[in-house]
């Protein structure tokens, strides 16, 4: 407390001027109290529900399809809609999910044009030696089957000895065991015009002899598609020798199969 000389009056520590007659005191104003430098304003992290980003989902629906239906075509939306919802989900400070989706989404996208031209010289190296072993398991069928044949005309010849070689392929095929039906061979190979393997077979039967038996025939092995499905055309007769040509149907002076 410090007294006013004029009044004697009792003031605070601190007041400049008494308040009873108004007289200017010596006393030192207190300090104010010192204030702190406004800092700056720190936002308030959102503590509400979540929304997945739909653009993520997008980002990520898109790269799976680009490895499943569409190649590369759905890699670019898959790469935009990535940035999108990384951009849109920052901006929203919480109240967005799916970062990982979007991510995934933008990883596979790019990957596709990372890879692409990898893939193109894997295609391009694997695809014709894919083709050419096609072709050639196609061949070694065809062969096979033509031996095939070749065992059941000649079973059905010492089967039905009135008849010779059947005067039809279909003889071959299910039936009853006689010489209608000899159940020789599946009905896939008892069609007239048969497919297998990428090979179309035709089974011609010679003219009969003098007491009306069939004594020669010959079958034809061709690829449905030349240079697709096989190379190589066959052909065989009663001799039992398979021969082969390239670029024309087999013959009888085609060379034998090696």
């Amino acid at each position: 407390m410090q007294t006013c000389s004029r009044c004697k009056s009792s003031v605070q520590e601190g007041v400049s001027f008494c308040p009873a007659c108004g007289n200017a005191l010596s006393g030192i104003p207190a300090p104010m109290a010192a204030k702190s430098p406004l800092s700056p304003a720190v936002p308030v992290a959102y503590t509400g529900p979540q929304e997945t980003s739909g653009k993520a989902t997008a980002s990520l629906i898109c790269g799976i399809v680009a490895y499943v239906i569409l190649p590369f075509l759905a890699a670019i939306p898959a790469i935009i809609l990535g940035h999108l919802a990384l951009s849109d989900i920052k901006k929203r400070a919480g109240q967005l999910k799916g970062s990982g989706l979007a991510i995934a989404g933008m990883v596979m996208g790019y990957a596709q044009f990372v890879f692409l031209p990898v893939i193109l010289i894997i295609a391009a190296i694997a695809i014709p030696n894919l083709l050419r072993a096609r072709m050639a398991a196609n061949e070694a069928s065809a062969v096979g089957t033509l031996r095939n044949y070749n065992i059941a005309i000649v079973t059905y010849a010492s089967k039905c000895q009135s008849t010779g070689y059947p005067g039809s392929v279909q003889n071959l095929g299910p039936g009853s065991g006689d010489c209608e039906g000899a159940n020789l061979v599946g009905a896939v190979l008892a069609t007239p015009d048969a497919i297998k393997s990428g090979y179309r077979f035709y089974y011609s039967p010679g003219p009969a002899d003098n007491l009306g038996r069939v004594a020669s025939y010959t079958i034809a092995a061709d690829p449905i598609t030349e240079d697709t499905t096989g190379t190589r055309h066959f052909f065989i007769d009663e001799s039992g020798v398979i021969r082969a040509s390239r670029g024309e149907p087999a013959t009888v002076d085609s060379p034998p199969l090696q």
